[in-house]
């Protein structure tokens, strides 16, 4: 009778776990749960992907840096050169004996300005 008694209790934990399991399979194949997971995923992959592109921009950046400090040595340039003042043009104008001297013009690139 214990023997009878101990495989019907196995045999109603197995049923249970079983069923449990494949309940719980069930719901994680609903198309909301599936939804969801891919969703979850997908940001995950993306936050990854911003990641490494943002350490490869930050490693291309220090790495350049080191290159240019490297050449500007070894070309015997210096780090803060003086830059020339910025040039004149003359405006022409038919009623004045001195030219009267402008910044340098300003073009637009907006195509659509005279319309």
């Amino acid at each position: 009778m214990f023997r009878r008694t101990f495989w019907f209790t196995t045999g109603v934990a197995a049923g249970v776990w079983a069923t449990t399991k494949v309940n719980r399979k069930l719901k994680q194949l609903t198309p909301e749960s599936l939804a969801a997971t891919a969703a979850n995923k997908a940001l995950e992959t993306g936050q990854r992907l911003k990641d490494r592109a943002v350490g490869f921009a930050l490693d291309v950046r220090d790495n350049m840096a080191q290159r240019e400090a490297e050449l500007g040595e070894a070309l015997g340039i210096h780090e803060n050169p003086e830059l020339p003042a910025p040039r004149r043009y003359a405006a022409i104008e038919n009623n004045r004996s001195t030219p009267k001297y402008i910044e340098s013009p300003m073009h637009s690139y907006d195509r659509n300005e005279d319309h």
